[in-house]
């Protein structure tokens, strides 16, 4: 099977959140706002899940979807930076 193409690649941001967090609170969070078409749009991936740093990929479209469901959640799940690579977080 070919390689995709890069214009038909999946952009992808990765979002660096720190805190006390688990990864059932997050997804909890994301379906409660925006439900589950929404969280299949997202498509989010968890790249590291470390004691108090997590690594969360989701698709670029929905990025504020995803920032305004962390807002309305009960738990504090705090954003501390958005990037386009991995580079940049692991740093």
């Amino acid at each position: 099977m070919k390689p995709l193409k890069p214009s038909h690649r999946e952009n992808r941001r990765y979002l660096l959140i720190k805190g006390i967090v688990y990864r059932d609170e997050i997804e909890q969070a994301i379906f409660d706002f925006i439900g589950v078409l929404g969280y299949a749009e997202a498509a989010p991936h968890f790249i590291i899940s470390g004691n108090k740093n997590i690594i969360l990929s989701i698709n670029r479209e929905s990025l504020e979807k995803i920032r305004a469901s962390f807002l309305m959640c009960e738990k504090q799940i705090e954003i501390i930076l958005v990037s386009g690579s991995l580079k940049k977080l692991q740093n």
